[in-house]
């Protein structure tokens, strides 16, 4: 018979064994699997909040690296490895602060680093727009100060109007990018024609400057394949991505979701069809989304 110390020794040891393994089975399947999987479960009014549960800071780009500098948020959290980002560029003689510098906190405290541009010149075209896109993601993840904390493999891009057309330029031209989100796109230099990036196009019924007949001609010229959705606002006219907007964000949040973290706990709110309807007057989805890993 083994001595009483090593038979309470061993004991001690199967009960945190048996600890252990209860704790990971008491897991979710996504969490274990997924190393991308980022705060709490989702609920509709979580996606549709003001604020995430991420603590958040900012720091200042100066003009320089391709683009014409901008604003970093992100979140401080620096327990749980790396994070996704978005580059996001404003529209057609609009400034950063002015248009979307509402969704930098809004963004980080869900999960993301967030870098906000302006461009080298007011009246830079789509194409120009999507240049600096790419260029601001870049310095992101190699030269800027929070280069350690952001994941080059999981990279989207955010934009209004002619910045739209830029995220689309963006997207045709880096297809290793995981997510693109055109709010009320002007694309003039380019169709969607090679678009291979997971796409969510929005738009607003009322807006008389990319009107939804443009959008529609623009969506149907997305390959089939290509995993996309399109979500038309009841109203906000072409100027709704440009002030604190959750009907914005309670969409945008779960694609970002999906598709740079890999988070499939976020597809109920887009599959099979919008979870939280309210103030939208059409949608399109491509289910089901499948996110991949890396």
């Amino acid at each position: 018979m083994l001595p009483i110390t090593i038979r309470v020794r061993a004991a001690v040891v199967m009960a945190v064994l048996g600890l252990i393994a209860a704790l990971v089975s008491t897991q979710p399947a996504s969490a274990r699997f997924n190393p991308y999987q980022r705060g709490p479960n989702p609920t509709v009014s979580s996606v549709a909040a003001a604020r995430g549960t991420f603590a958040t800071a900012e720091i200042g780009v100066p003009p320089g690296n391709g683009f014409n500098g901008g604003r970093i948020y992100y979140p401080t959290d620096t327990s749980l490895g790396t994070w996704g980002a978005v580059a996001i560029v404003p529209g057609y003689t609009a400034k950063f602060d002015a248009e979307e510098a509402w969704m930098g906190h809004w963004l980080a405290s869900f999960g993301f680093v967030v870098i906000g541009i302006d461009t080298n010149s007011p009246t830079d075209w789509d194409t120009a727009r999507g240049t600096q896109l790419l260029a601001a993601l870049d310095y992101l993840t190699r030269k800027s100060p929070v280069r350690d904390r952001v994941d080059p493999n999981r990279l989207g891009v955010i934009g209004h109007s002619m910045g739209g057309g830029g995220a689309i330029s963006a997207a045709e031209r880096r297809p290793s990018l995981k997510a693109a989100v055109p709010l009320a796109p002007f694309s003039p230099s380019q169709n969607l024609a090679t678009l291979r990036v997971p796409t969510m196009i929005m738009g607003a019924r009322d807006d008389s400057t990319v009107t939804p007949s443009y959008l529609d001609a623009l969506y149907a010229g997305m390959p089939s394949g290509t995993q996309s959705a399109f979500v038309e606002l009841t109203s906000g006219g072409h100027a709704f991505p440009t002030r604190g907007n959750s009907n914005v964000t309670r969409r945008m949040i779960p694609w970002l979701k999906i598709f740079l973290d890999s988070d499939t706990r976020y597809t109920r709110f887009l599959c099979p069809s919008l979870a939280d309807p309210s103030n939208i007057s059409r949608s399109r989805t491509k289910c089901p989304y499948v996110p991949s890993l890396g």
